[in-house]
């Protein structure tokens, strides 16, 4: 018998299969205890679906309820707990069974079904009346699990249902960072202090601090340097994942007054639903929450006085090799300095890009 002859694999089924494997590495992180302790611990987070789900009661009350990308499975309990009649809790990661358990231990199993599945791959018994979710990563789109909720939106939901968050927006400000500025200054320092002169060292610093990749930082408010610039919106009603490609804008903003600019730092609202609307912030002016703020250095800091022209364009696109991942576009210009460009990326490990 002859050897069978090895066919080429067609692209499309390479793309697939990798594409499979990224988003199996992605739920398995979520199967390890310290994410969901993180998530459920942030006050602001949890506390306000707490409080978004019971003043959307009147809605909930009776209805049927798809939690996508369950998790432990509070949401569904909080939905439980306003009243939902059914609650299909569709969750990836083996730590389903974990939310199976907690349905158990809050007598709500009857009313809980935890289904275990990617979203778009599960069958749900109904349409649904609401969807809930908390998919919004760093820089919001970060994971990109905002695809999985508005398929699940197109295929579950009842014409007219409800989507609790509904509408993310997306905010953009200079900031300076006093601890970048210490450890720029740090060479310098070493001759008074050693008698050895490295403040060469001051450069190479520089290119290893304010590099490409996204920062994770708790900005204060103090060091926001101009008044914040919304610079996209997405009503969750009516996006497409078209949409989703490549979202951003335009900014301009003038200084307060005298400082040196590190970076832009970039965060987000969502709101839901109800006469009394609840707003989940994760602004440098409100409470900390575990998505802090994502931050984008410049190449070399820049000085600005009060009202110096800060304009510039932003975009935010999944990454092509993993759709997981997140890159950002960043044009700027910071008063008579240039019009300037850099590339930057989240979850990607490879080196620079152009």
């Amino acid at each position: 018998m002859s050897a069978p002859v090895a066919m080429p694999v067609p692209v499309k089924k390479r793309k697939l299969e990798a594409r499979s494997s990224q988003d199996s590495a992605y739920y398995h992180c979520y199967s390890d205890v310290s994410i969901h302790e993180e998530m459920i611990a942030d006050e602001v987070r949890t506390g306000s679906y707490r409080l978004a789900l019971l003043r959307n009661g009147p809605s909930i009350r009776g209805k049927v309820v798809l939690d996508v990308g369950a998790g432990t499975g509070i949401l569904s309990v909080f939905c439980a707990q306003a009243g939902a009649a059914r609650v299909y809790a569709v969750e990836a990661s083996e730590v389903a069974e974990e939310a199976t358990r907690i349905a158990g231990l809050n007598g709500l199993s009857e009313r809980i079904r935890v289904i275990r599945g990617p979203v778009e791959e599960v069958d749900i018994p109904e349409p649904v009346d609401a969807i809930v979710s908390e998919w919004m990563g760093y820089a919001l789109m970060y994971e990109s699990m905002l695809r999985s909720v508005l398929r699940a939106r197109d295929k579950w939901l009842k014409p007219g249902g409800l989507i609790l968050p509904s509408v993310a927006e997306l905010y953009i400000a200079p900031v300076t960072d006093p601890v970048l500025a210490e450890r720029l200054g740090f060479w310098h320092r070493v001759k008074e202090r050693y008698g050895v002169d490295m403040s060469c060292m001051a450069s190479f610093a520089r290119r290893c601090l304010m590099n490409q990749e996204i920062g994770v930082i708790a900005v204060s408010g103090e060091d926001v340097l101009a008044h914040p610039v919304r610079f996209a919106r997405l009503d969750l009603r009516t996006a497409t994942e078209q949409q989703l490609g490549e979202i951003g804008g335009a900014f301009s903003a003038r200084s307060f007054g005298m400082s040196t600019m590190h970076a832009f730092a970039v965060w987000f609202t969502v709101t839901f639903p109800a006469d009394n609307p609840v707003v989940l912030s994760t602004s440098p002016f409100k409470e900390e929450t575990h998505w802090k703020q994502s931050v984008l250095y410049l190449d070399e800091p820049a000085d600005v006085v009060q009202d110096t022209g800060i304009t510039g364009e932003i975009t935010l696109t999944p990454s092509e090799e993993n759709p997981r991942h997140l890159r950002v576009s960043l044009t700027y210009e910071i008063g008579d300095l240039g019009k300037k460009s850099k590339k930057f990326r989240m979850g990607e490990d490879f080196p620079a890009f152009q």
